[in-house]
C-alpha cells in the first residue's frame, strides 16, 4: 500500500485494541496515584513513629517531587525516541521497587533517597500515558479519553487510602509500601502482553520492524495492513527541548508551562498535606486518610466531568472555569466547619482542582505534535513539579509556623487564579 493509502481512519471508532490502550494506561496511572500518595497517608504515622517534626518531613516530600520533575524532564522524552510503551513498562518497574524497598527504610536519609529514586518513575509515567491515549483516541473525544486515562490517578490514591486505614492500623506503615510496590510490578506483564505501540510514533520514527509492528495493530483492529511505510525527513527525526521553542511553539509553551507550575504548586500543598490540615481542623487520624480519599473521589469525578464539558464549551473555558472557582472554594474554607461539611469541602477541592489541573494534559497533548509529543508534556509536567517541590515545603513551613488552615488555602488559591487566566491565552489550531 502506498504511503496516502494508510487507513487514517484507524481511530474514528474504537475498537477492543483502543479500549485495551486505555484501560491499562489508566491502571498504570492507578499505580501512579497509589505512589504518590503513599507518602501522604503514611506521613502521620512516620512522623509519630521516627519523631520528625512537619518542616522536616516537608524535605521527604519535596525530594520525592524533585524526582518526580527529573523523570518528567529526563526519562519521559524517551519515549519519542524508544517508543510509549517501553517507556511506560521501565517506569511501572522503576517505581515499583522504588515503593517496595522503601518499606525497609531505617532512617529519613534513607527515606528521602527512595523517594527520590521511586519519584523519576513516577514523575514519567503520567507523560507517557496521557501522550499514548491521546495518540489512540479520536479527535471528536480526545479530551474525554485523556481525562479519562488521568482520573486513573485519584481512583488509585483512592483505593490505596483505602486499603491505607486498615494495613497501617494493623500491620505499621511500611506495610503500604509493600503493598504498592507489589500491585505496581503486576502490572508489568499485562503491559507487556496487551499494550500496544503507538501507531503514530510507528509512522513517524519508523524504529525498526515498524512496517511489521503496524499491520500487527491494524490486524487487532480488522483494518487492512500496509506494504510501505510513508516517506519521513531524516531530518527532523532527532528530537530535542529546543524545539518546543520554535516560533510556532514558543509562547503556547511558556504559557503552558506557567499554567502547569501554578496548578502543581496548589495541587501538590493539597495531596501532601490533607491528611495533616484535617487532623489539625480536629479529625481523628483516620477520618483525616478518608479527607484525601474524599479529595480524590471528588477528583475522579471532576475530571471526568471536565473531559465531558470541554468537548462541548471548549478546552481552556472550561479549564479557566474550573480553577477559578476552586480558587474561590479555597479562600471560603473558613466557613466549612464541623466533621461533615470539613469532609465535603476536601470533595469538592479535590472535583475542582483537579478537574481543571488534567486538562492541561489534553492542553499539552493538542499543542504538540507527534515528534515531540512526549517530551513536550514531559517538559511542561516537569518545569510544572518545581511547583510542586516549593508547595508542600512552604506549606510545612507555615503549618509549623502556625498559619492556621483558613490562611494556608487563601496563600494556595492564588497560584489557581494564575492559572486559570494563563490558560485562556494559550493559542493552537488544535485547541478550542
Amino acid at each position: 500500500m502506498a504511503s496516502g493509502e494508510f487507513p487514517l481512519d484507524y481511530k474514528s471508532k474504537l475498537t477492543s485494541t483502543h479500549y485495551g490502550v486505555i484501560l491499562i494506561c489508566f491502571l498504570m496511572n492507578m499505580c501512579d496515584g497509589m505512589n504518590v500518595m503513599v507518602i501522604s497517608y503514611t506521613a502521620n504515622s512516620i512522623t509519630s513513629s521516627w519523631n520528625i517534626n512537619p518542616s522536616g518531613f516537608g524535605i521527604v516530600f519535596s525530594v520525592g517531587l524533585l524526582g518526580m520533575a527529573l523523570g518528567a524532564m529526563l526519562l519521559a522524552p524517551k519515549a519519542d525516541v524508544i517508543g510509549r510503551k517501553p517507556m511506560i513498562l521501565l517506569c511501572a518497574l522503576w517505581m515499583g521497587l522504588g515503593s517496595f524497598v522503601t518499606a525497609y527504610a531505617l532512617s529519613l536519609e534513607q527515606l528521602i533517597f527512595l523517594r527520590f529514586f521511586t519519584g523519576i518513575g513516577i514523575g514519567s509515567m503520567l507523560a507517557c500515558t496521557s501522550t499514548l491515549a491521546s495518540e489512540y483516541a479520536p479527535q471528536r473525544t480526545k479530551n474525554f479519553w485523556v481525562s479519562f486515562v488521568m482520573s486513573g490517578y485519584p481512583v488509585g490514591a483512592v483505593l490505596s487510602g483505602l486499603v491505607a486505614t486498615q494495613l497501617i492500623a494493623h500491620q505499621g506503615w511500611p506495610s503500604m509500601y509493600i503493598f504498592s510496590g507489589i500491585v505496581t510490578l503486576l502490572t508489568i506483564p499485562l503491559g507487556f502482553f496487551f499494550l500496544k505501540e503507538s501507531i503514530d510514533f510507528l509512522l513517524k520514527k519508523q524504529p525498526t520492524q515498524a512496517l511489521q509492528k503496524i499491520n500487527s495493530i491494524l490486524l487487532s483492529m480488522k483494518l487492512k495492513s500496509i506494504s510501505t511505510l510513508p516517506s519521513i525527513d531524516q531530518n527532523q527525526a532527532k528530537t530535542n527541548v529546543t524545539m518546543l521553542f520554535n516560533a510556532d511553539l514558543k509562547s503556547a509553551t511558556i504559557l503552558t508551562w506557567t499554567a502547569f507550575l501554578m496548578c502543581f504548586a496548589a495541587l501538590y500543598f493539597l495531596t501532601s498535606w490533607i491528611p495533616k490540615l484535617a487532623f489539625i481542623t480536629g479529625l481523628s487520624n483516620s477520618l483525616s486518610i478518608y479527607a484525601g480519599i474524599l479529595f480524590n473521589l471528588g477528583a475522579f469525578v471532576g475530571i471526568l466531568t471536565q473531559g465531558y464539558l470541554s468537548a462541548k464549551f471548549g478546552l481552556r473555558k472550561v479549564i479557566c472555569f474550573f480553577l477559578l472557582a476552586t480558587a474561590l472554594l479555597m479562600m471560603l474554607f473558613g466557613f466549612f466547619t464541623g466533621t461533615a461539611l470539613t469532609l465535603i469541602f476536601f470533595g469538592l477541592i479535590g472535583f475542582g482542582i483537579q478537574g481543571g489541573f488534567i486538562g492541561l494534559y489534553s492542553v499539552a497533548a493538542r499543542i504538540y505534535s507527534t515528534e515531540v509529543r512526549s517530551t513536550g508534556i514531559g517538559w511542561a509536567i516537569g518545569f510544572g513539579r518545581l511547583g510542586a517541590i516549593i508547595g508542600p515545603f512552604v506549606g510545612g513551613l507555615l503549618i509549623s509556623s502556625g498559619w492556621s488552615v483558613d490562611l494556608n488555602f487563601i496563600a494556595f488559591a492564588l497560584p489557581l487564579v494564575v492559572a486559570g487566566v494563563v490558560t485562556l491565552f494559550i493559542k493552537s489550531s488544535e485547541l478550542s
